[in-house]
Order: C-alpha cells, then structure tokens, then sequence
C-alpha cells in the first residue's frame, strides 16, 4: 500500500505544486540539519503523547515527528504522516522501515482536503509547515474536525521578527507597494490565540522560545527571495510584480540592509519559536 501512495500523484494547484517541488529536490538533504528535528521533538514532547493514541502529522516530511510519536504511542496507537512531496515521504517511509516501525502510515495527501472521519485523532501536529497553508483558519477548522473530543492539536509557529531574510524583504517590499504575507499572520502569542479560538478550540498554551544564530553576510545574502522560490501563503510571489530593473534595484536595496544589521559577529538571524497547543472541547 505505502508504494502505490508514494506513486499516487495530486492535483495540486500551482503554489503547492511549487512548494511540494521544492521539498522534494530538498528531500535528500533535508535531514542534514539537526534543527528540524530538535524543534519537531519539542513538539512532540510538548504533546502529551502517550500509548494507544491515533497521530496525525500534517506535512509530515522526512518523519521527524511522525517517528518520534510512534516511538511513544506503541503497538497499540497509530501514527498516519501525511504530505504533498513524494520524495520527503520516500525519504520518511526508508527510516521506518531501518527503525523496522509498524505503527506509522504514510500518505501523500494534501493537509488542507483531508477525508479522514469526524474525531478520528488523539493529536494533530504540524511541525514548521503551518505557515505554508493556503488558508490558515481553514485548515484549523478542518484539523479540529479530525480530533476527537479533548485532542489536542500542536504545530509550530514563528515571530514575526523570524527569518531575517523574510523580515528584510519586506521592509524593501514595502518600498514598491508590495506586502509580504510571512510570518504576520501568525507572528505573536496573540495572533496564533486568536486562530486557535475562532477554530474552536480551548485550553490554549503557546511556549515562546528564542533561538537563532549568526550568519555570515554572504549567506543572508543568499537568502534573497526573488521570484523563483514559493512564499508562504501568496501565489504567485509578490516581488513578481516588478519588472527585471525594478527586482534588480530591489535586490540591491536588500544586500545594503543587510550590510547595516552586521557586527562583528555576522548577522543576526532570529528563529523565535511558539509552540502552539490548543484542546478540543470534550463536550461537543
């Protein structure tokens, strides 16, 4: 069954057939940096998972949370990893099957039609792939529908002071009449309360974490959006807009912001996390 689903292919509309091209011809690599899967742990962690729950991973990727959870829910509880990248889920479906794991199901799906039944889940994660949602509030809606009663939902979210390179091109953006989606809609504890209530859910807990690091000029530099990567929650990118001087220009005006935030140290490139965690009512 696994090997029909990885050879299945979606219909996907253009935005998320691009994101899913670019996690695919990033799936070979994907699993070189630890930080995914630290922060995907935490995730986890944070969940309250426990044996004999049924998981959802939306956008699971290369498994990190979908293997970490049926780790702890056992032999008896299941984990269903779901995502739009056949070459992440092939890179996820290898490790299961090196970790010789039962338990987990993968299925090339998109997060935001899902047919799953009413209450079918003890928990739903989402691990860094929120932002990517055509429709935030949607999605939360449809998620909250899979869980049953009392589940609890978890995904990640990001400051709106996160990804140095989104946070520049926006400022230059903004110069040319052009907005940036990003992190806003989900960039304070505040905005990610307020998606999770209007969605349905209760007992709302979102840890805050700081992280980042420097980086070197030349690598902020290189974090340049353009028009030929997918931006999160906008299709096609906005920076499309321009013409080839204009995106020049643009591209000029964020390297020199760039060279004023530099120190001794490199360039500052916050990653504040919210682990964000809400409750389906027991009492429907």
């Amino acid at each position: 069954m696994v090997e029909t689903l990885m050879k299945k292919q979606l219909n996907l509309e253009m935005y998320k057939q691009e994101i899913a091209d670019l996690y695919t011809g990033r799936s070979q690599t994907y699993d070189n940096s630890n930080w995914h899967l630290q922060i995907a742990h935490r995730l986890v962690e944070y969940g309250q998972v426990s044996s004999g729950q049924y998981i959802l991973d939306i956008a699971t990727g290369t498994g990190h949370v979908a293997i970490s959870a049926a780790q702890l829910v056992g032999v008896e509880g299941k984990v269903i990893g779901i995502d739009i990248s056949s070459g992440m889920l092939e890179q996820a479906r290898h490790k299961t099957e090196r970790l010789n794991l039962k338990n987990i199901e993968f299925q090339l799906a998109d997060a935001e039609l899902l047919n799953f039944a009413t209450n079918s889940f003890d928990r739903v994660f989402c691990s860094s792939a929120f932002i990517w949602m055509s429709n935030l509030s949607a999605a939360l809606r449809l998620w909250h529908n899979c869980l049953k009663p009392g589940g609890i939902i978890g995904f990640h979210a990001f400051a709106d002071t996160a990804f140095i390179s989104g946070v520049v091109t926006q400022k230059v953006a903004q110069k040319y009449g052009i907005s940036f989606v990003n992190n806003k809609p989900t960039g304070t504890v505040e905005k990610c309360q307020n998606l999770l209530q209007q969605a349905g859910f209760e007992t709302i807990d979102i840890k805050v974490e700081q992280d980042g690091s420097y980086i070197s000029l030349d690598e902020a530099k290189k974090m340049w959006l353009g028009v030929s990567h997918p931006t999160p929650g906008q299709y096609p990118p906005p920076l499309s807009q321009l013409s080839l001087e204009q995106l020049a220009q643009a591209k000029a005006e964020f390297e020199t912001e760039l060279e004023a935030l530099q120190t001794e140290q490199g360039v500052w490139n916050d990653i504040t996390i919210f682990y964000v965690y809400g409750r389906k009512p027991k009492i429907q």
